[in-house]
């Protein structure tokens, strides 16, 4: 690797770097005079803790590196930056806002031996939370660096990182968005919470920062994707509909990486929440041999669509009628629930034929003292104690923060060349989180799912993938392939859209022959959203 070392220096409109900082920066087209200390300058909103205040809120750094990917070299620049963020007040002129009110932090490589900008793909991601930073993407899946880990996906040392083999930058440049108070962003001057922190205003500022990023780097003719985790793949779902509506842009794909349902599923805290539950479970029960021999011996992708065929056409029904059911029918639909999860009979009855995620995280292994993850069910913890109804914490993501967090600021400073004494936000302070309407922070109110479908429909070269993870405890996998039905209720768009379950957790590349097979995937569904040259994208 090769490192470029470059003089400090900040956009001057309004704002001047903290002497907190030690960043070898560059200045990138359209950024304007040299850095300076200015003591008075007040720490961004929410940022309170030791190594607080920001970073200058229009720099880079550039290094240049090399990978080899299939077999062939790759040549590659990262950019670690910052770009200004502009929110509209009430006071503004109108379209003339002239100070910033935040800046995200990014991370941008760009395959540098590209001869044609116009046909190279560029993806946008972002992870989710609310609240989380892009690392996850960026070092465990589909970036040139990928995470020391067991090929399971539990933590090793010593952490780092080391070549991804398996990354998608052969195929697209890659930008990675840390969104306001995650990783390295923030809030500056009279930038306040409420216009970050909400399902609408988060979509309305990234899709305006991201026009700002295609102009910055030239690279609005370029094929363009977005790919959300999480929430994010809320925050995926309605920008496809605002960066067309507002923005003029229209994207060649949305990935969907542990859909959480997209504004479309029941309230999580529904009934019939619960009940759509119980293919997840299974996978659980099957991964833990908790099923019966019969079931056990079963593939899962086998076994999967036979639960799911109870589950909406018989379960379903059953927990509808409620105290109308017979005894015989509430014992004959227990031990049904039963077989499938790895529950006890009578534990289902004594929870009224529904039993919820939480009480299942904590039921499964109890008689061996243990409790289940919720994004993963594959990770175990232990309680202090073996009784209650929820596990006391969730042991896949105490795994990931133990893996993840060494590794992303490690990365930054000695591989990208990018120092400073800022907290990186693995999990940043964004709360409250204004919600929809309907009092849902997954889409609802403003429906990111209708904003999805009304992309869909009026551009006819939008396509979707979807790929999700059985052992997901949060956002299964009938939870996402729901979403995607009401999406699409007259399969009108059944030739634009992909599902994919893997036998791994909602991050699903941990694990890493899942992270090989995701990247191809990726690749092949890149491939095949960007049109011939010349080719109409029309119906």
């Amino acid at each position: 690797m090769k490192k470029k070392n470059y003089t400090l220096i900040a956009a001057m409109c309004l704002f001047f770097v903290s002497p907190v900082l030690s960043v070898n920066a560059q200045r990138r087209p359209g950024t304007q005079g040299a850095a300076k200390e200015n003591p008075a300058m007040k720490r961004a909103a929410g940022n309170e803790r030791p190594g607080g205040s920001f970073l200058p809120f229009d720099t880079s750094v550039v290094t240049t590196h090399s990978i080899t990917i299939n077999g062939k070299a790759v040549p590659y620049e990262a950019i670690v930056g910052t770009l200004p963020v502009y929110v509209e007040h009430k006071d503004d002129i109108p379209g003339n806002v002239t100070k910033p009110r935040g800046y995200i932090q990014y991370t941008y490589f760009r395959r540098t031996d590209t001869k044609d900008m116009d046909t190279r793909p560029i993806m946008f991601s972002f992870n989710g939370g609310p609240g989380t930073g892009s690392l996850w993407m960026n070092i465990g899946y589909t970036g040139p660096k990928r995470l020391k880990i067991s090929p399971e996906g539990w933590p090793v040392q010593p952490y780092g990182v080391v070549d991804n083999p398996y990354s998608v930058l052969d195929a697209t440049d890659l930008v990675y968005i840390n969104p306001i108070n995650t990783g390295y962003s923030r809030i500056l001057n009279d930038g306040t919470k409420e216009d970050f922190f909400g399902v609408k205003q988060d979509i309305d500022y990234i899709a305006d920062w991201i026009a700002l990023f295609l102009s910055r780097y030239e690279r609005w003719t370029s094929p363009k994707f977005v790919i959300g985790e999480s929430y994010g793949t809320t925050r995926a779902a309605g920008l496809a509909g605002v960066l067309q509506s507002t923005q003029n842009i229209f994207l060649n794909g949305v990935i969907l990486q542990g859909n959480c349902g997209i504004g479309l599923n029941p309230s999580f805290s529904s009934d019939a929440s619960a009940v759509f539950k119980l293919p997840s479970y299974l996978a659980a029960a099957w991964y833990h041999k908790k099923l019966p021999a019969d079931l056990q011996s079963q593939d899962l992708r086998d076994l999967y669509p036979k639960v799911v065929d109870f589950t909406l056409n018989q379960y379903l029904p059953a927990v509808t009628r409620g105290g109308s059911l017979s005894q015989a029918q509430k014992e004959g639909i227990a031990q049904q629930v039963a077989r499938y999860s790895g529950m006890p009979e009578q534990y289902i009855l004594d929870h009224n034929l529904i039993v919820s995620s939480s009480n299942f995280w904590k039921e499964l292994l109890r008689k061996e003292g243990k409790t289940i993850g919720r994004l993963d069910m594959r990770y175990v913890g232990i309680d202090k104690e073996n009784a209650g109804e929820r596990p006391d914490y969730n042991p896949e993501l105490s795994a990931w923060d133990h893996a993840f967090t060494p590794a992303i600021n490690d990365y930054y400073r000695k591989d990208l060349n990018f120092k400073t004494d800022l907290r990186y936000y693995v999990f940043g302070p964004v709360q409250p989180w204004q919600q929809g309407s309907q009092g849902n922070s997954f889409g609802r109110g403003f429906n990111v799912g209708d904003q999805l479908r009304e992309a869909m429909e009026e551009n006819p070269g939008l396509h979707l993938l979807n790929q999700q993870g059985y052992y997901d405890g949060a956002c299964d996998v009938l939870g996402a392939e729901m979403s995607l039905w009401k999406l699409d209720p007259r399969s009108a768009f059944k030739d634009r859209i992909e599902f994919k379950a893997f036998k791994s957790g909602h991050m699903l590349y941990v694990r890493d022959q899942d992270c090989k097979e995701g990247n191809d995937d990726l690749r092949a569904f890149i491939k095949n959203s960007i049109p011939k040259p010349g080719q109409p994208i029309q119906y």
